[in-house]
């Protein structure tokens, strides 16, 4: 079993990213990483203000732009989604759970970056998959209500809830705001016990760490 997930994406040289798994050990996180107190919510801050800050910031998105600089976010069914800009000038990572996939955070942090959107590269990491993500009709219409395109992510189930396909619905947003190269998003937290931890499967269990630096 490996011990990272490295993104199968064309980035360039200086851009190193990961996402940890049950097996990875302690120490393989890289220097310098930051954490924010992620509050499933749409604001963005430069990894330098979470560095700096005293105490945690309530954010779900950071971004970087400097040698040394990593971004990082903490997960355990959610989306964990990174950017890169392809010429390696900048970096961010995003928690997206469905209330922060609705309320904006990955056009927020396309919004935040300098990079044109169509010259920007986004890669999912392992999140909860559709057949075990079942929703409630409030879910649903938070997401159809700004775009009815969304309800194609959400199959009825025989207990009268959605199954909703949160790597569907990113791919959706990131698309509007003209972010095409999409890579990822083919692991499920909650179905794999032995590679992640699954909130829904255990609400006690630890987190995924997903992390984008820039040598």
């Amino acid at each position: 079993m490996s011990a990272l997930i490295v993104p199968d994406w064309p980035a360039a040289d200086n851009v190193v990213a990961a996402t940890t798994t049950r097996a990875t050990p302690g120490q393989a996180l890289p220097p310098g990483v930051v954490f924010m107190s992620q509050v499933h919510g749409a604001d963005v801050v430069p990894v330098d203000i979470v560095r700096r800050s005293e105490a945690a910031l309530e954010a779900d998105a950071m971004t970087g732009r400097r040698a040394g600089d990593v971004c990082a976010v903490r997960t355990a069914d959610c989306l964990p989604v990174l950017f890169c800009a392809r010429d390696g000038s900048e970096i961010a990572a995003a928690h997206a759970g469905w209330r922060g996939l609705a309320a904006g955070v990955l056009e927020n942090t396309v919004r935040a970056l300098e990079t044109r959107p169509e010259q920007l590269l986004a890669w999912i990491g392992p999140a909860i998959s559709q057949p075990n993500f079942e929703v409630g009709d409030e879910v649903r219409q938070a997401f159809i209500s700004g775009d009815p395109a969304a309800s194609g992510a959400f199959v009825a189930n025989a207990r009268g809830r959605w199954q909703a396909d949160l790597v569907a619905l990113a791919r959706q947003r990131l698309a509007r705001a003209g972010v095409h190269d999409v890579y990822g998003g083919q692991w499920c937290t909650f179905g794999d016990a032995e590679r992640f931890h699954s909130y829904r499967r255990d609400p006690d269990c630890g987190r995924l760490v997903s992390f984008i630096l820039l040598k």
